[in-house]
């Protein structure tokens, strides 16, 4: 079973990191800024599992967040790694209203983008939105594990607009992020299935600043994190992809 991570952040890929003790496949993707981490593990009971973990990388210091670089390592590590399913775990903003806390992990029930205003007809709606499904077993394996599932929406933008904001509602997404919805465009177009695991790091109707609430927060959601996709990989490599 080949299960592979994309991962934007360094930060949220750390604990995973640790935890498995994956060890980094130098230049794999050279001249590509995308990190490898592989390892060969053992879960409680299925076939083994060949792990990696893809990271962005980074330009100028800092991590390659947002749609491109999530584009660029997801279409890299299909191509290379050929992986069974592709998990894209990361942080992301939820509502309070919808019952949200910091670090409350969730399955993604499907993924969307929520800042492509593209006029025209339902054509070019429908692709503008893009309203990616998921893999055909997330809801039970969210259900197995006692988690609860949302709508993943994504921007290139930490900050959030109100014609953002209305797109999100009118859709019924719940959780707001820089990444998912690339991976997933990606994923639809090379025919590999699909899942989110995402920790909250900031309410978008908490009144906080945005940047500061998620700096703040970082570390705990990606320590929850770290926790589920222990939890994802061993029932994923129990159970067979539909």
């Amino acid at each position: 079973m080949n299960i592979t991570y994309i991962i934007a952040m360094q930060a949220e890929a750390e604990p995973f990191i640790e935890h498995f003790g994956v060890q980094e496949v130098p230049d794999f993707f050279s001249p590509l800024p995308c990190r490898l981490y592989r390892a060969d593990i053992a879960v409680t009971s299925g076939e083994p599992v060949r792990l990696n973990i893809v990271c962005n990388g980074q330009q100028h210091g800092s991590d390659l967040v947002g749609c491109e670089a999530a584009s660029v390592a997801t279409l890299a590590a299909i191509e290379k790694l050929h992986p069974d399913i592709v998990i894209n775990s990361g942080t992301c903003g939820a509502f309070r209203a919808d019952g949200a806390d910091i670090a409350r992990v969730y399955i993604g029930n499907s993924c969307m983008f929520h800042d492509r205003r593209v006029p025209g007809d339902d054509r070019w709606g429908t692709q503008a939105l893009g309203n990616y499904p998921v893999w055909s077993g997330a809801e039970t394996l969210a259900h197995t594990l006692g988690l609860d599932m949302a709508k993943v929406t994504t921007g290139s933008s930490l900050d959030m607009q109100p014609c953002d904001l209305q797109i999100i509602r009118e859709n019924g997404g719940r959780l707001k992020d820089m990444e998912g919805a690339a991976v997933a465009f990606v994923c639809s177009l090379m025919g590999v299935p699909v899942m989110f695991v995402k920790s909250v790091t900031d309410l978008c109707d908490g009144g906080a600043e945005t940047y500061e609430e998620f700096s703040r927060n970082l570390s705990k959601a990606c320590r929850a994190l770290k926790e589920v996709n222990i939890r994802v990989i061993d029932y994923i490599a129990t159970h067979r992809l539909a």
